[in-house]
């Protein structure tokens, strides 16, 4: 199993485990860019044209709520992806 497969089933199953870089390069991975915080904010945001962004704070543990904002993400990502087959 590559890493990206083991990242991928890691979201899926909901990983508490997982930290704010897994979740930032599963985004930049799928065309999400991020957004550096302002004023010393710990948020950072994920844009994609035609898709909500998805802002995550970088923490560690990191909370279950952000982790199924991912997990949606990559989930339309593969319905899309496979919809152009």
């Amino acid at each position: 199993m590559s890493q990206w497969d083991k990242l991928i089933s890691d979201i899926i199953k909901i990983n508490k485990n997982l930290r704010f870089e897994d979740l930032a390069k599963a985004l930049k991975r799928i065309g999400y860019t991020q957004c550096q915080p302002k004023s010393g904010s710990s948020h950072y945001t994920f844009r994609k044209i035609g898709k909500k962004s998805i802002t995550i704070p970088k923490q560690q543990p990191m909370n279950k709520v952000y982790i199924l904002l991912v997990k949606d993400a990559l989930l339309e990502y593969e319905k899309e992806d496979k919809s152009y087959d």
